[in-house]
């Protein structure tokens, strides 16, 4: 006979994740603002670019602004990773770095 399934205790554990998962996604936002320079600008400038940047939807805007961050990444990975470390798309080089790919899909 087959053991019955927890399906209490799957539900607690995928939330868990979840909230891990969120709580990471947070983090490496707030790790971007800081490396982007963006913390110094005040809640309300910051909150209102975003929310410009998220209401557009010209394609060839969201196309330069994309290619400006893999730029940033990129000058990013040449000035902290050693030559035979360096990741083209900016991505952290070391598991478990702080430097992180947040950006890196835009689809967070």
């Amino acid at each position: 006979m087959r053991k019955a399934r927890d399906f209490d205790a799957e539900l607690k554990a995928l939330e868990e994740k979840a909230r891990e998962l969120k709580t990471r996604k947070v983090q490496q936002l707030g790790e971007l603002v800081i490396a982007t320079g963006a913390d110094e600008l005040s809640s309300d400038e910051l909150a209102g670019a975003l929310v410009a940047i998220a209401e557009t939807k010209d394609a060839a805007k969201r196309e330069a602004w994309a290619k400006r961050g893999v730029m940033f990444f990129e000058s990013r990975s040449r000035r902290i990773a050693p030559a035979s470390q360096r990741n083209p798309r900016g991505a952290s080089v070391q598991p478990g770095s702080p430097q992180s790919p947040a950006g890196g899909t835009g689809s967070q």
